[in-house]
């Protein structure tokens, strides 16, 4: 086999294990945090918005995926449950502009709050001081895949 192909081979067990792994950890992150009941979609809105990646309903089916209907639907249960607000758009009253209430706000910084504690409660005691440098190092390499 050369040299080539082997890091070929290499790479690609890597990318499998590497994507079963983020995977696991991502839904468990998502079953911690999952307490107060939010669906994947109804996470993803609150996400956005806390974020200010979007602001109105139309901005994030779009970065979803999904259709305006669906995400009228996400949006309205959000409004229903005091999560999230709209209010009209200065620049064009045919739009609504969407924020986060205080409400909504505490509940999402409350699951971030919560998935971190598990993880870092779950890294302290499952893993020797060698192994969290480990941890560190793989952090570091995943986070340069991800730069552009």
């Amino acid at each position: 086999m050369t040299d080539s192909r082997a890091a070929d081979d290499l790479a690609a067990t890597a990318a499998r294990e590497v994507h079963v792994a983020v995977g696991r950890l991502h839904r468990r992150l998502r079953l911690v945090a999952n307490a107060g009941g939010l669906s994947p979609s109804q996470s993803s809105v609150l996400a956005r918005l806390a974020k200010g990646e979007a602001d109105t309903a139309a901005e994030l089916a779009a970065m979803d995926g999904i259709r305006p209907q669906s995400m009228a639907a996400t949006v309205a249960s959000l409004e229903r449950d005091g999560l999230i607000a709209r209010s009209a758009d200065p620049e064009d009253g045919r739009r609504s502009i969407l924020r986060m209430t205080p409400e909504g706000d505490a509940l999402f910084s409350g699951r971030r709050a919560a998935r971190q504690e598990w993880l870092a409660t779950t890294l302290r005691e499952r893993l020797d001081d060698r192994e969290l440098a480990r941890v560190l190092e793989a952090a570091a390499l995943l986070q340069r895949l991800t730069e552009r």
